[in-house]
């Protein structure tokens, strides 16, 4: 059975492996996974050696497939939000990080994808940065087959729901904005949230349709100090976007 309806939101602790804070430096994996984490061999294989290699500290994945604890990050902690159920495995975006999610929150577009598909899930958490500083992560699907109108009304939800935050903040995931009058919201969403956007290249081979990227990492309070496309992959029809970030002190 399909259910086009969200679970409640999804948790793993890691316990005593988990770091209080995130260090001065750290680097971000953001990755629209299309639903291979679990049924391609070649994932876990590939993401242990970036893990490794690029010593990630935090992993923001979109149509991720999860089931229960089955998806496991060592000494990761990790949050997830579902749009699609099938029987006992859900589908959606998930957030997992080297230290442990003060607060997380599972929320659905307001519109469905073609009218009678799924909505797409977006997942708010907040992770303590360092004593007295709150770094807010807004792990992003954006809805995809709507008119231009749908897709501009959900991206001033996904303001709404992260306005009052006045800290540091990362909004990341897949966007969608395959047009002008996309790329025009999501610059909206930029200018009024104050956020930087990493600026990646035609040559970075960031997936794309009909010239415009899909995929973005859109930051503040923090600086960027490199970032790369991993494109050496038969995973998905994405590649993994890395960012690494100093924290402000």
């Amino acid at each position: 059975m399909i259910r086009f309806l969200p679970s409640v939101l999804h948790h793993k602790a890691c316990g005593k492996q988990c770091n209080s804070y995130f260090p001065e430096t750290f680097t971000l994996l953001c990755w629209n996974v299309h639903k291979k984490n679990q049924t391609d061999p070649a994932f876990s294989t590939f993401l242990k050696k970036l893990l490794k290699k690029k010593d990630l500290y935090l992993c923001m994945f979109q149509e991720a497939e999860f089931r229960g604890d089955t998806f496991t990050i060592d000494d990761c902690a990790y949050d997830a939000a579902a749009n699609l159920q099938v029987k006992d495995t859900f589908y959606g975006v998930l957030t997992a990080c080297r230290t442990e999610s003060n607060s997380a929150k599972a929320y659905l577009s307001n519109s469905q994808e073609s009218l009678v598909g799924p909505h797409k899930s977006l997942l708010l958490s907040t992770y303590p940065l360092r004593e007295n500083i709150t770094l807010l992560i807004l792990n992003v699907h954006a809805i995809n087959f709507r008119e231009n109108s749908s897709y501009e009304r959900e991206l001033e939800i996904f303001a709404e729901k992260v306005r009052t935050h006045e800290g540091p903040m990362i909004v990341a995931g897949d966007f969608n904005a395959w047009n002008k009058k996309r790329m025009e919201a999501l610059q909206k969403l930029q200018n009024e949230l104050s956020l930087e956007r990493v600026t990646f290249t035609k040559e970075d081979n960031v997936k794309s349709f009909m010239g415009y990227p899909l995929d973005f990492v859109l930051y503040r309070g923090m600086e960027c100090t490199a970032k790369e496309v991993i494109s050496d992959h038969d995973i998905s029809d994405h590649h993994p976007l890395l960012v690494s970030f100093r924290t402000m002190r």
